[in-house]
């Protein structure tokens, strides 16, 4: 099993710090509005992850955060008139029906950033205590000089930085590279500090809950969207050298971007679709299929041709598993007893830097040989049954919620007499009653 690392940027053998044991970390979301589908791309790759992991034989403790404070929810509850922990208490239940909607887990933990204040506060304190960080005027800087070496994750040279951020030079920061631990202001919910009221820095947060809840300070993976590289990840990394001599994860891993067409999906730039709106439109296992049927780190273009496609790759599986589960239901078979087989190929695919379009296609190469046996006239009902539990499995590691109809005794009676009207040659019945099986969802 291997994974690409954006700390070393090679792809790298999966060794974990404890054998059988996973801990993973992912950036959430600023819960201010709806998420945007591009929102949900980390939700999606890293929930394959996990299934994946845990389906191999890990035990995968999966964090990912909430951050309940920012500036843009102090100005959208501003504008909602309504309290910062109402409108974000709606967010996150909002969001937690999308990531559901999607077919993904909800993590094991999902801490928020307003129920670790003291933790930040004692983080940071000590950072100034070893002179990692200092104090302005009520403000907390870390202290950049105090790490040999920053840029390590984004691969940003230092010097190049530096005359950039000059043009926005800071007077009481003692370089322009130094970023807020702490932010004192009267905006907003505020929480008392040794430095004065304020709040904690964006970069500070996801160090203290990874901190607290990762008694070893050091994880196996931290992931989150590409472009949380820099600064973001970059100063997380920054903070625990400065505190624990480590960068946090061993392995760090990034997914790439949704874009519109050709640009980057972005509520800045006003070309969002929502999630919400999209799994109304087109329910979750197709939107799941948009971002599965690219390479994680590679981009998906929504396009109509990608709805098109994605529509169509799901119509195909829940095809050959409804006529799967109907053939097994109406034979003589004990369901429960299927075994896994041929899932090496698509295992290894995910095995393979969570190749997911490979996967797809292991998924696909599977399809072709349940329709040939579906339409065999000597079809191998033990086979199929294999290939019933086979096929389930995929759908779980890759997340796929797609459904089939479990028959009730009426059912069986109804499809056997379709079966007879159709051998007697009497289509008006067989017509009727394929109608009826339709609404239902068994044909």
């Amino acid at each position: 099993m291997k994974f690409y690392n954006s700390l070393t940027n090679k792809v790298e053998p999966f060794v974990t710090n404890e054998p059988n044991k996973v801990s993973m970390y992912v950036c959430g979301p600023t819960v201010y509005s709806d998420p945007h589908i591009g929102n949900m791309r980390p939700v999606v790759v890293f929930d394959v992850l996990r299934r994946f992991l845990t389906y191999v034989g890990y035990d995968v403790t999966y964090v990912s955060n909430y951050t309940d404070i920012d500036d843009k929810i102090i100005k959208a509850a501003k504008e909602k008139n309504i309290t910062e922990k109402e409108l974000t208490e709606f967010y996150i239940k909002e969001f937690e029906k999308d990531v559901k909607g999607i077919g993904s887990q909800i993590p094991n933990v999902t801490p928020k950033v307003s129920e670790y204040i003291q933790k930040i506060i004692d983080y940071v304190d000590n950072l100034v205590k070893i002179g990692a960080a200092y104090v302005v005027d009520g403000d907390v800087y870390f202290r950049v000089s105090a790490i040999k070496d920053y840029g390590c994750l984004s691969g940003i040279n230092v010097e190049d930085l530096k005359v950039g951020a000059r043009i926005e030079k800071d007077d009481r920061k003692e370089s322009p590279l130094d970023f807020a631990l702490w932010k004192k202001t009267s905006e907003g919910i505020t929480w008392p500090s040794p430095w004065g009221n304020g709040r904690p820095g964006w970069h500070t947060e996801c160090c203290v809950m990874i901190d607290t809840i990762f008694p070893s300070h050091y994880i196996d993976i931290h992931g989150g969207g590409y472009d949380l590289k820099f600064p973001h990840h970059e100063n997380e990394i920054a903070q625990s050298e400065a505190t624990h001599h480590n960068k946090i994860a061993k392995y760090w891993m990034h997914n790439g971007f949704v874009n519109f067409g050709e640009e980057k999906m972005s509520k800045s730039l006003g070309n969002v679709v929502t999630a919400k709106d999209i799994l109304a439109s087109l329910g979750g296992p197709v939107t799941r299929m948009i971002i599965l049927s690219a390479h994680y780190r590679q981009p998906v273009n929504y396009t109509d041709e990608t709805l098109l496609s994605s529509k169509q790759q799901i119509n195909k599986l829940s095809n050959a598993y409804r006529q799967l589960a109907l053939k097994l239901q109406t034979s003589d078979v004990d369901m429960s007893k299927g075994k896994v087989v041929n899932i090496e190929p698509f295992l290894l695919a995910l095995a393979d830097d969570l190749n997911t379009s490979n996967a797809l296609s292991e998924m696909y190469e599977l399809v072709k040989l349940i329709n040939n046996e579906l339409r065999s006239r000597e079809s191998n009902i033990n086979l199929l049954n294999d290939y019933f539990k086979t096929l389930s499995d995929m759908f779980y590691v890759l997340g796929l919620d797609i459904p089939y109809v479990k028959l009730s005794e009426e059912d069986k009676k109804l499809y056997a007499e379709y079966n007879q009207s159709k051998a007697n040659k009497d289509f008006a019945r067989s017509d009727e009653i394929r109608k009826q099986l339709m609404e239902r969802g068994i044909l």
